[in-house]
């Protein structure tokens, strides 16, 4: 009687993908959780006697943490190829934990507690730039690893759900600091413990998910496509039969092999090898996800919210925040239904929509309603296309041999430019409403062009596949 599994088990399947979105739910957890500390901090710091801590200094120290995502994207193929899927991503819980730990509890060892100091905000940035490695790591490895896990047929609803964990993580680090303030709402020292505690409270939060996912990420098997580059054939067919069932699992370990020659990885197949078009889309996907602007809308919802004369500009953004899960879910269900390429392109124009809905509103006297519906719009749209898809198209795009390195260069770009438009935002903002989402809505319009005219469809295509499509296209 055969040792592997003949029916491929579901119940396996989602237990291995759940894990690995964890990875995605810390994602969106440390990238979230400055929002309600940075107050708290910046007060904190204000009270240093040995340097001044200006607003140049707290603008760094809320966004320290991007340097380590750039870092992390750029060494996660490396670790990828060296270290395998399942320890990198082992490898980003363990940071993820230490800058949770870390941020809390700045003064380890070497600084007076709560004293404030040029050294302590150094050592705090330093904690910070850790979990931005951890973000690094997991969002170039965690749609990877499920992509390089999932069959083909379910592999772009399965990479969807990672979104979902990156937007879940946001709103339940928004609840958590919620939680945090409140419960010391009605106490008179309020501000003192704000101060002192809460912002630290809300950095040692995030131990919780990183423990656990730290642990849970070591109860996985390692990706097929990792284990049949390596050698480690027999491996590679037990987690593919527990998948699949040991018929299907054959024929795709056969595919594998046929596509990943051995001495691909001794000789580190070069980059380029399937030509530049595939890097270049890759990428370019990539900056069109940041520089169509939805980052500087997510950032700084209450401010615009704000501007557009609303009374509770945080009753918009939680309403917003509802809207984006919802419309989430619409792409993990339908983008095995009607493709990437389609959702991509319908999404994008969705968004030029509401994008020239809100500056035209800047220029004619319209109702509250309209601009605050534009954004709306032009967010959900971003939802059920560009958030979940374009992670969908950088886990399946590149050919096995070069997926490690070619990603980690794909996710790198995604942060460069995730820094480059929240940076420029408030600037371009101030200077002219008008200008900003014109300008965004023009860079929907390209962005729509380039998936239809340069980015191929994927839907139902193997892994092994893509090798064929771009030596094709040579």
């Amino acid at each position: 009687m055969s040792q592997y599994r003949q029916q491929g088990s579901v119940a396996y399947l989602i237990s291995i993908v759940l894990v690995a979105v964890i990875g995605g739910l810390l994602f969106g957890y440390d990238t979230a959780v400055i929002s309600g500390a940075e107050k708290g901090l910046q007060a904190f710091f204000e009270n240093a006697k040995d340097f001044t801590y200006t607003n140049a200094l707290h603008g760094f120290t809320t966004s320290s943490a991007l340097i380590g995502c750039v870092i992390g994207a750029l060494i996660s193929g490396r670790l990828a190829i060296s270290f395998g899927r399942k320890r990198t991503l082992f490898i980003a819980g363990i940071l993820f934990l230490l800058s949770a730990l870390g941020s809390w509890f700045p003064e380890f060892l070497f600084f007076e507690k709560g004293v404030p100091t040029l050294g302590l905000l150094t050592a705090f940035n330093g904690y910070r730039i850790l979990g931005g490695l951890g973000v690094g790591l997991a969002s170039a490895i965690c749609p990877m690893y499920i992509a390089e896990i999932a069959p083909a047929r379910k592999r772009g609803r399965l990479v969807s759900w990672n979104q979902f964990a990156i937007i879940f993580g946001q709103l339940v680090v928004y609840f958590v600091n919620f939680l945090i303030v409140r419960s010391h709402a009605n106490d008179p020292a309020v501000m003192e413990w704000t101060t002192q505690i809460g912002w630290r409270t809300m950095f040692v939060s995030e131990a919780v998910p990183a423990g656990l996912f730290a642990l849970l990420i070591l109860l996985v098997p390692e990706t097929p496509r990792y284990l049949a580059i390596h050698g480690q054939e027999e491996k590679a067919l037990q987690v593919l039969s527990n998948i699949n069932g040991e018929s299907r699992a054959r024929e795709i370990l056969a595919d594998i092999k046929a596509t990943v020659r051995q001495d691909a990885v001794k000789k580190n197949e070069k980059l380029f090898t399937y030509g530049i078009m595939v890097i270049f889309i890759g990428c370019m996907l990539s900056v069109f996800q940041q520089i169509i602007g939805i980052n500087a809308v997510l950032y700084f919802a209450p401010r615009i919210f704000a501007s557009m004369g609303m009374d509770d500009p945080m009753f918009q953004t939680v309403l917003m925040g509802i809207i984006n899960i919802t419309f989430t879910l619409v792409a993990v269900f339908t983008v095995e239904k009607l493709g990437r390429k389609p959702l991509l392109i319908t999404g994008s124009l969705g968004m030029a929509v509401g994008a020239l809905g809100v500056a035209l509103s800047n220029v004619v006297t319209v109702p509250a309603i309209v601009p605050v519906a534009s954004i709306m719009v032009y967010s959900a749209c971003f939802m059920f296309s560009w958030g979940p898809i374009c992670w969908v198209y950088i886990s399946e795009i590149f050919p096995n041999t070069i997926r490690s390195q070619a990603t980690a260069i794909a996710v790198a770009f995604q942060w460069v430019f995730n820094f480059i438009v929240s940076s420029t935002f408030v600037p371009l903002y101030d200077m002219s409403h008008f200008f900003v989402y014109a300008l965004y809505g023009g860079v929907c319009l390209i962005a729509a062009l380039f998936v239809w005219k340069l980015v191929p469809e994927t839907k139902g295509k193997t892994l092994e596949e893509m090798n064929a499509l771009w030596k094709n296209q040579q």
